[in-house]
């Protein structure tokens, strides 16, 4: 049976690769992650981000970004969203119903307002200049509301002549055109669409070259640094997101009734015909999904090169019964490079990165090992996340799959505040006991999706403990720090709101998802380093655990700064003013 889904799948791939084969190609990115999407750039997610608003914290702001590694420069013909192609941004909140309950689909339009040059903007007028209708669904795609009729997508911030000057657009300053292309949907939601800084950063001349994050020998660098993309951003009132009969005010900051998924999406015509005479083309057929994204770096750096295409065609529902994809979780291929018993001497730069191969004296969560399965039918599992009488056999599915309960959640399910996903304080070295409660996004009825418990109060990015670091940082403080390790109650750590907890902007996700294929959530509940010795060692915080989280990739944080206040992104590079 799945043969034969995958087959039908390549096929439609196959045709749709065929019918844009007219696609223009970019210069290499980390966002260019599979090879039908890479030479389609209009259609390329890029990133998907989900949080809290910190200045409207009754609103949460989703941002899904297309287009990769855009120059500034790049002219004639600068980028824009595409036409023919259907942006999608998918929010699921009841895990009793599979598929999106709320759906925001975005069309693009552009015309020539003076085809008789070849500038981009000249005297107050634009070409490609592009405008969107977005429209909304409530019940599973069933039917759709247009909620923006007229959207403005700013132009490309090409230079002050073409956007301040008055042989230009004449404007106050491009800052000027990203407020006022801010729209206010019929049914409340904020929305903007256009050029932005790519808020994504990491060295990829250096992750590439066969994990050398950080670099051995020479100054990293961003490799999205001075590269803009576009996004689609909205600003929510929780209550749209809500599922049905979830209370008004949440019960707790994790009341497990305010838990969303979240997703991107981009489709095409299954067929284009290339016209013979005049140049064009028309598009026909079924809508053929050609790009998705949820979690970051999934299909870059855990599929494997021979299924990303096929994890690009299906959705999140198609993904939680397929068990063609789980492997790669379960024993990830990056997990090959941080044990010294497989290649972890072949990447030196993951020298602090070492998984747990003999956790707490006994559990092996190597490639290939069996993790915590040889606890399986044990009393001491009965009402933890890993009975069969909780969660069936979701998170212990069978030996060999080391993974299956602390990578293969957060990717695919989320992570519940159910023994044994709670923090080591209060445990009294017992991981199977009940610790402090920090993440509950809980939500298993798809795949890969950015998972958000909306009751999460806010961290002000100007606590002194704000960090990037997210959900890490704040096991840390929970941990480390009074007066949070001196209880095992459930309250407000900073950065809870952080990913994998949605993902805010700052948020820096590669260091983060490498700590995590490091062990490091193991670690957060109680599952220590093997330098921890059970009745010897004075502190868990042992060399292996200070060595995974002090690990840097060498460009922790954005090349621009961010917004107070929507969009946040920052406003894209000019093409005058890149090196």
């Amino acid at each position: 049976m799945f043969f034969e889904s995958f087959v039908t799948s390549f096929r439609r791939m196959a045709l749709a690769a065929f019918a844009l084969c007219a696609a223009i190609s970019l210069q290499a990115s980390s966002h260019r992650e599979a090879p039908l999407i890479a030479n389609d750039p209009l259609a390329d997610n890029t990133d998907v981000y989900a949080f809290r608003s910190p200045d409207n914290p009754n609103t949460i702001t989703i941002i899904a970004c297309y287009i990769p590694t855009e120059l500034p420069h790049g002219g004639p013909n600068f980028h824009t969203f595409g036409e023919n192609i259907r942006y999608e941004v998918h929010v699921d909140n009841n895990a009793a119903i599979a598929g999106d309950e709320v759906t925001y689909r975005f069309t693009f339009t552009r015309v020539n307002e003076d085809p008789t040059t070849f500038f981009r903007i000249r005297l107050g007028q634009e070409n490609w200049k592009t405008s969107y209708r977005c429209e909304r669904s409530t019940d599973g795609g069933q039917s759709w509301t247009v909620i923006v009729s007229n959207g403005v997508v700013p132009p490309p911030n090409i230079g002050a002549r073409s956007i301040e000057s008055g042989v230009g657009l004449g404007a106050g300053s491009y800052e000027e055109l990203m407020t006022g292309a801010i729209a206010t949907a019929s049914t409340g939601e904020m929305v903007f669409c256009g050029p932005v800084d790519d808020p994504f950063y990491v060295d990829l001349g250096g992750v590439f070259d066969l994990g050398n994050l950080p670099r051995q020998n020479g100054a990293p660098r961003d490799g999205i640094g001075q590269n803009n993309c576009h996004a689609i951003a909205l600003q929510i009132p929780i209550s749209t997101l809500l599922k049905t009969g979830a209370p008004a005010t949440p019960a707790s900051i994790l009341d497990p009734e305010y838990v969303i998924g979240v997703w991107a999406s981009a489709s095409r015509r299954a067929t284009r015909t290339l016209n013979a005479t005049g140049g064009g083309y028309t598009d026909s057929g079924d809508w053929v999904q050609v790009s998705r994204l949820g979690m970051p770096l999934t299909n870059e750096a855990v599929i494997p090169i021979g299924y990303k295409d096929y994890w690009n065609s299906i959705t999140p529902y198609d993904e939680i019964t397929d068990v063609v994809l789980d492997p790669f979780f379960y024993n990830p291929e990056l997990g090959l490079y941080m044990d010294d018993d497989l290649f972890g001497g072949a990447v030196p730069a993951f020298s602090s990165l070492r998984i747990q191969r003999k956790s707490l004296g006994a559990f092996d969560f190597g490639n290939g090992k069996d993790g915590l399965f040889p606890l399986k039918g044990n009393p001491a599992l009965a009402g933890t996340a890993l009975d069969d009488a909780v969660f069936g056999t979701l998170l212990l599915p069978g030996p060999g799959k080391p993974r299956s309960v602390d990578l293969w959640p957060i990717f695919h399910t989320g992570v519940p505040n159910v023994r044994p996903y709670q923090l080591a304080t209060g445990k009294n070295g017992n991981p199977l006991a009940a610790g402090k409660p920090f993440i509950h996004n809980f939500l298993p009825n798809g795949g890969d999706m950015l998972r958000l418990n909306m009751a999460t109060p806010v961290t002000p990015r100007n606590d002194p403990n704000f960090s990037p670091e997210g959900i890490v940082a704040a096991a840390v403080l929970g941990l480390t720090q009074a007066p949070y390790n001196t209880n095992a109650n459930l309250e407000f750590i900073p950065n809870m709101d952080g990913f994998p907890n949605g993902r805010r902007l700052e948020d820096d996700v590669t260091r983060i998802e490498l700590q995590a294929v490091s062990g490091v959530a193991l670690a957060a509940i109680g599952l220590w380093y093997d330098d921890f010795v059970p009745g010897q060692s004075a502190s868990p915080v042992t060399a292996d655990l200070v060595g995974v989280l002090s690990y840097q990739t060498g460009v922790n944080a954005n090349d621009k700064p961010f917004q107070a206040s929507f969009p946040y992104l920052a406003a894209p590079w000019r093409g005058t003013e890149t090196n």
